[in-house]
C-alpha cells in the first residue's frame, strides 16, 4: 500500500486501478507546489502523479524527497517537466507510459499535415463569416517529408506517410534506427540538415532537452523548400517560434500546424500571433487526448508505478492515510 498524491486531472480509470490495488489516493487537480509540500510533510507521500502542468524540479523535488517521495509517475510520455537527473540522485524513481499515445499522436500529426496543406483554417473561417472563398491548397501525396525523431511516433507517422500517401520520407535520429527505416521504406539521414534540406513538409517528434531546445530555427527553416509546411506535435520549445513566424510572414513557409507551444497555455506575443495567423492550424496539445490513448496510459502507468514501488528500497505503509 502506498500514499499517492495526484495533482493533475487524470481519467477515473487510473483512480480506480490504484484504489483497487489498495493504495491511498489523494486526488486534487490543479494543486500548487505549496499545497503539495504542506500535504507531503503533514501526511507523508510515496508517489506523486503529474501530467505536463506541474514541474517537479529543484527545491520542490528536494523537499518532496525529504518527505519520503519514492516514485514520480508521469501520466503520459514526455518527461521534460521532471528533473530526471536530480530525481535519480535523490533516489526517486521516475516512470511514465511510453507507447501509450503513439497511434493518437500519429493520427493527429497526419490530420494537421493535411489540414495545413489544404488551408482548412482559412476555408472554415471564411465559411463561418458567410464568405464562399475556396483557397487553393496542395496535396501531400508523393511529397518529400522530413521526420525528425524516428522513435515510436515518428516511425509510425513515416509508415502512414509511405503506405497511404507514397511520400518520400527522410528521417533523422541520434540513434541508429536503420533496420526500422529499411522496414518502412525510409531514408535515414546522417544529419538533421540532410533530412530537412529540400523537404516539402517537416514533422517533429523529439523530446525537449537542452540539446533539442530551438533546434529548428531560421537556418533550418531556410533549408526547406519554399512553401513548405512545418508540423509540431512534440514539444513547443523545439522550434524557435519567432523564426517560425518570420518564415510564415516572409512567404518562405506555406503553412504550419502546431499542437504544442513553448508556453502552455500560450502567453507570448509571438505565440498569439501564430495562433491567429491564417496559415497556422493550431490545437491545444491534444495529441494524446483520445479515449483509447488515455485508457492505455492509465493501465500502463498503474503497472509501471506498481513495479517501481516494488523496487523501492524503503517499504511503504499507507495506514496513516486510512480514515
Amino acid at each position: 500500500m502506498a500514499r499517492i498524491v495526484i495533482v493533475d486531472e487524470v481519467p477515473s480509470l487510473l483512480l480506480s486501478l490504484l484504489r483497487k490495488r489498495g493504495h491511498a489516493v489523494y486526488y486534487e487537480p490543479g494543486m500548487d507546489a505549496e499545497r503539495l509540500l504542506e500535504l507531503a510533510y503533514r501526511r507523508g507521500i510515496d508517489v506523486l502523479v503529474v501530467r505536463s502542468r506541474f514541474k517537479v524540479k529543484g527545491r520542490v523535488l528536494e523537499r518532496l524527497a525529504s518527505a519520503g517521495l519514492k516514485v514520480i509517475a508521469r501520466h503520459g510520455v514526455g518527461l521534460d517537466n521532471i528533473d530526471i537527473g536530480l530525481a535519480e540522485r535523490l533516489g526517486v524513481k521516475v516512470v511514465n507510459a511510453p507507447g501509450a499515445s503513439t497511434e493518437s499522436v500519429a493520427e493527429l500529426t497526419v490530420f494537421l499535415m493535411i489540414a495545413a496543406a489544404r488551408r482548412a483554417k482559412e476555408a472554415m473561417r471564411s465559411l463561418e463569416e458567410g464568405v464562399w472563398a475556396r483557397p487553393l491548397g496542395v496535396e501531400i501525396y508523393g511529397k518529400r517529408l522530413a521526420v525528425v525523431g524516428f522513435g515510436r511516433i515518428g516511425s509510425r507517422v513515416a509508415e502512414i506517410a509511405v503506405k497511404a500517401f507514397n511520400m518520400d520520407v527522410h528521417a533523422y535520429d541520434v540513434r541508429d534506427l536503420s533496420r526500422e527505416a529499411r522496414r518502412i521504406g525510409v531514408t535515414l539521414e546522417p544529419s538533421l540538415e540532410k533530412a530537412i534540406e529540400g523537404s516539402d513538409i517537416l514533422s517533429l517528434h523529439v523530446p525537449l532537452t537542452r540539446d533539442t531546445w530551438h533546434m529548428i530555427g531560421q537556418r533550418e527553416l531556410d533549408l526547406l523548400n519554399t512553401g513548405a509546411i512545418v508540423v509540431n506535435t512534440a514539444r513547443g520549445g523545439i522550434i524557435d517560434e519567432e523564426a517560425l513566424l518570420n518564415a510564415l510572414e516572409s512567404g518562405k513557409l506555406g503553412a504550419a500546424a502546431l499542437d504544442v507551444f513553448e508556453y502552455e497555455p500560450p502567453r507570448s506575443d509571438v505565440e498569439k500571433k501564430l495562433i491567429k495567423h491564417p496559415r497556422v492550424v493550431a490545437t491545444p496539445h491534444i495529441g494524446a487526448q483520445t479515449r483509447e490513448a488515455q485508457e492505455r496510459v492509465s493501465r500502463i502507468l498503474a503497472d509501471n508505478l506498481e513495479r517501481a514501488l516494488g523496487e523501492a528500497k524503503t517499504p511503504v505503509d499507507a495506514r496513516a492515510w486510512r480514515a
